[in-house]
């Protein structure tokens, strides 16, 4: 049985849909790649994939001895988390709502059998 180790981050303060765009890249990507891809990439989804990335290969590294070579990403989920509401004063006594969404990352690792 493969033993898989996650990290997850809860309540980041991007829109999934942003985020999604950037963990798509990653499925099934070796760990070091990804970190490396990661690393070099502009997008602020990037930063946030990349350290919950490196807490899953940490996680993976202390709790279950495993090997940083042989790691690889076999999941990544981005689901909506709760959305923040704000106002906007307009014209005329009236106000806007503003949307400000939030994310919640699970990255999952395992190592693959060589």
């Amino acid at each position: 049985m493969i033993q898989e180790t996650r990290a997850t981050l809860r309540n980041a303060r991007i829109a999934p849909l942003k985020l999604r765009l950037v963990a798509n890249w990653l499925r099934g990507m070796a760990a070091d790649r990804a970190m490396a891809l990661l690393s070099f990439n502009p997008r602020k989804g990037a930063a946030i994939l990349y350290k919950v990335l490196g807490s899953a290969v940490a996680n993976a590294v202390e709790n279950d001895a495993a090997d940083v070579d042989l790691l690889r990403v076999t999941r990544v989920t981005v689901d909506a988390g709760p959305t923040l509401r704000r106002r906007r004063i307009r014209a005329r006594g009236r106000s806007d709502l503003i949307l400000k969404p939030t994310s919640h990352v699970t990255v999952v690792v395992a190592e693959a059998p060589e």
